[in-house]
């Protein structure tokens, strides 16, 4: 299947032939994955033992795509996992990550196609793994994946694309520019999921969104937010004034 592909080419074209108007069934007794399909490179080391590069050099901005291309490559694999992984959601949640793991797919592609205007390709930086371990942190529960994948991971790339854009426009990368307002535009979309089947989680529970959230930030342990927030696009991905409160709160 898809989700355990390992070649990154091979794997866009089997998310490329799923389509969301199929009757995508839950798995039953799905097998917990340490390790999605992915090739052995890029190497993966831990966050603090990545180079800060200098974008004004091509080998700088290159870096800076790939790290891109990464977050992209392991958001194909959450939103396969996240059909996977959980049975018992209405047949729209499964129709729903389809669509996320497509446009996910094109982003990658984006991308890697950017990155072989400065002579490289995925795999030719080192990465880490830390979207892949949250993914693992939540493979027991739909709502705390929805909570902290969609809802953080992918929200902080509301907040912080639009500076990466500006650099890499200081530079005169319209191109990747252009790519970027692309990845921005579905990533509301993407937001947006989460935070609708996020809610009907708790409703179906009788539980309240916004404490539950915070409960569950508690229990995993999950880094507070860091940097200046995106309300514009955050509204636009269904986040309410209440929850930008909250955030704004663990960002003090």
């Amino acid at each position: 299947m898809a989700l355990c592909e390992m070649q990154p080419e091979l794997k866009v074209m089997a998310v490329d032939a799923l389509n969301d108007s199929l009757p995508i069934m839950p798995t039953i007794a799905a097998v917990r994955l340490p390790v999605p399909g992915r090739p052995a490179r890029p190497e993966l080391v831990a966050p603090h033992a990545l180079i800060q590069r200098n974008l004004s050099t091509p080998a700088g901005r290159a870096a800076l795509l790939h790290a891109i291309a990464h977050i992209e490559f392991n958001a194909i694999n959450l939103a396969l996992d996240a059909i996977y992984r959980f049975d018992d959601m209405p047949l729209a949640y499964y129709r729903d990550w389809v669509q996320v793991a497509r446009e996910e797919a094109l982003h990658f592609t984006l991308v890697v196609a950017q990155l072989a205007r400065y002579g490289y390709g995925y795999g030719d930086f080192p990465a880490h793994n830390g979207l892949w371990d949250m993914a693992l942190r939540t493979d027991h529960d739909v709502m705390a994946r929805m909570a902290l994948v969609p809802r953080i991971l992918e929200a902080r790339g509301l907040d912080v694309t639009p500076g990466i854009r500006a650099k890499l426009a200081q530079q005169g990368d319209t191109a990747a520019c252009e790519v970027l307002d692309v990845i921005l535009r579905d990533e509301i979309g993407h937001v947006r999921i989460g935070n609708r089947w996020y809610r009907h989680c708790c409703e179906a529970r009788g539980l309240d969104p916004v404490a539950t959230f915070v409960q569950l930030l508690r229990d995993t342990a999950t880094p507070t937010f860091k940097g200046p927030l995106n309300h514009a696009a955050r509204r636009e991905a269904g986040f309410t004034d209440e929850e930008l409160l909250l955030i704004a709160s663990l960002n003090d």
